[in-house]
């Protein structure tokens, strides 16, 4: 099946035959609160199962999956309050704007969906941190899978290092949460993490090392499983990560390079992170297998 690609002016949405696989926001509408920000959602398998959550009640910031970064030094990409010592979470006013600036590339070559656009991070207060160029990639892998690829370059643009952690950094036990953030359904809860050494819970896993990770949901409705498959690259910084992942409260991963250790991004410096994503109409079985097809990716 070849995929579609059609732009507007605040979206993109890639669709393979009658199904839309993702939408990808770049002109979010959202309030200030949430710290504005391109997000991807709905997510969906090639059967058209939709396995991403936007705007949830207990946390509104979540947003399918977005590249979102709650510790800035002290500034919040996340949205939401902020983790402050033995203060606990504030709301502050540090709640920054992932910008919008232009289009750099919006293409399909040889089965593959390309969209390449430049960003600005600038803080609530007006101050610009960095800027960004960033690229996801669309394309199928198997009859029952699809692969989606994020790369993100970012600069420091201020006259001082910036340093990148999470609430772990903070001093918050086991919440190192920041980077590509998966958000799933409702009905994923209390699903199946999988990693190379086995399958657990968020609370088994969360914070373990690993190349890839997995999560096996169930959909209501129908009888049918879905498999969300993150891949880190090998060249990201802190690899490999620590991984942010939760089953029990609610269906997330999250490949966490700043989980327990800030990472400094000098003047002028630019840092990149690359990521592979598989979505399938699939179970934890399949899991080692479509992370070797992403790893091919990276």
């Amino acid at each position: 099946m070849t995929l579609q690609l059609v732009r507007t002016d605040t979206e993109i949405v890639v669709s393979d035959g009658a199904v839309d696989l993702f939408r990808y926001v770049i002109l979010p509408d959202s309030p200030q609160l949430e710290s504005p920000k391109p997000y991807i959602d709905p997510i969906r398998t090639r059967a058209g199962r939709v396995v991403s959550l936007f705007r949830p009640w207990d946390h509104v910031w979540h947003k399918g999956i977005a590249w979102s970064l709650p510790v800035v030094d002290d500034e919040n990409f996340w949205g939401g309050p902020t983790y402050v010592g033995d203060r606990g979470y504030l709301q502050l006013p540090n709640d920054g704007t992932q910008s919008h600036v232009a289009v750099i590339d919006c293409t399909i070559e040889h089965g593959v969906a390309k969209f390449s656009h430049d960003l600005e991070w600038i803080t609530q207060d007006g101050r610009r941190m960095f800027t960004e160029r960033r690229t996801l990639t669309a394309r199928v892998l198997e009859d029952t899978a699809w692969a989606l690829t994020f790369q993100t370059a970012m600069t420091n643009v201020t006259d001082a290092t910036i340093a990148i952690g999470s609430p772990t950094t903070k001093g918050r036990e086991n919440a190192g949460y920041g980077g590509l953030f998966w958000r799933g359904p409702r009905s994923f809860t209390d699903g199946r993490l999988v990693t190379a050494d086995g399958t657990g819970t968020g609370a088994d896993v969360r914070g373990q090392r690993h190349e890839w990770m997995a999560y096996e949901g169930r959909h209501d409705v129908v009888d049918a499983t879905s498999l969300v498959v993150m891949a880190d690259a090998v060249d990201n910084p802190h690899h490999p990560p620590q991984w942010f992942a939760r089953s029990e409260e609610f269906a997330a991963l999250n490949p966490a390079p700043f989980f327990s250790e800030e990472l400094d991004v000098a003047v002028g410096d630019t840092v990149v992170f690359r990521y592979a994503v598989g979505i399938a109409d699939a179970d934890a079985g399949d899991a080692a297998r479509i992370a070797g097809e992403l790893r091919s990716l990276l």
